[in-house]
């Protein structure tokens, strides 16, 4: 396991007339990429280029929205079309590119990339029982770790919180980049992967206050709303077992 010391920034606070001077507050909203053909039909998707469908589109289009108004400095995306996709409809609110962000693509899901979740639990039945239930510890033929995920990225995100120190800052990845991140600013190990739902165009938000993160918003799909008569109701308990 990766101890999250590696993974927090230290900033040496200096007094200033006998007080302590409170640092600048950098922000990044996390975003989650909308849906995919692959999300619908649960097949697992890695660094295969796979675009966003139509209810994706339209999940990005009102993600989009979320951000009207605020204040954003830059944003930054996985080079993966789906995200990048979803990128580009917040940019237009924003007026504003989108840079690629090689730090933040999607974990290699090596051999089990192209392949159904069903296909995945019956050919590859004990490395899925440990997906499942003891992440942190699997590693698919070809692909890569959490831990491997978990360097890359928080190395990636501390490097932009340096050089955007007091800016406000979107990240647009995937579900396994968004959990791995959120459990590293959190201090938690890679074992509570699945304690973290991050569904399509899910919003996070992370400070960087006085050489700490602070998480403020958590998988926010409120303005997924003028979905829901297409989605259905979903039990929330459902949505946990493939969280796909």
């Amino acid at each position: 396991m990766l101890s999250l010391s590696k993974h927090k920034m230290r900033f040496e606070q200096r007094p200033v007339n006998g007080l302590i001077r409170e640092r600048t507050v950098t922000k990044i909203y996390l975003v989650r990429h909308g849906q995919t053909a692959w999300n619908k039909e649960e097949i697992f998707r890695g660094r295969t280029d796979v675009p966003l469908d139509e209810t994706g589109l339209r999940e990005a289009q009102l993600a989009a929205g979320y951000f009207r108004g605020k204040e954003i400095h830059a944003i930054y995306s996985s080079p993966l079309l789906r995200a990048f996709q979803t990128a580009q409809e917040i940019s237009k609110v924003c007026d504003l590119g989108v840079t690629p962000l090689q730090g933040i693509i999607d974990m290699s899901f090596g051999e089990w990339e192209g392949r159904s979740l069903r296909e995945v639990r019956e050919k590859d039945q004990e490395r899925y029982r440990q997906w499942r239930e003891e992440p942190h510890r699997v590693k698919v033929p070809g692909g890569e770790t959490l831990d491997e995920v978990r360097v890359r990225s928080m190395a990636t995100l501390e490097k932009m919180v340096e050089s955007h120190s007091g800016k406000t800052l979107v990240f647009v990845s995937h579900r396994v980049i968004n959990k791995v991140i959120l459990c590293g600013i959190l201090g938690l190990d890679n074992s509570h992967f699945w304690q973290i739902l991050q569904d399509t165009t899910a919003i996070n938000l992370i400070q960087h206050k006085n050489g700490k993160y602070i998480l403020s918003l958590l998988n926010e799909t409120c303005h997924l709303k003028s979905l829901e008569p297409l989605h259905g109701k979903i039990d929330p308990l459902e949505r946990v077992k493939p969280d796909f």
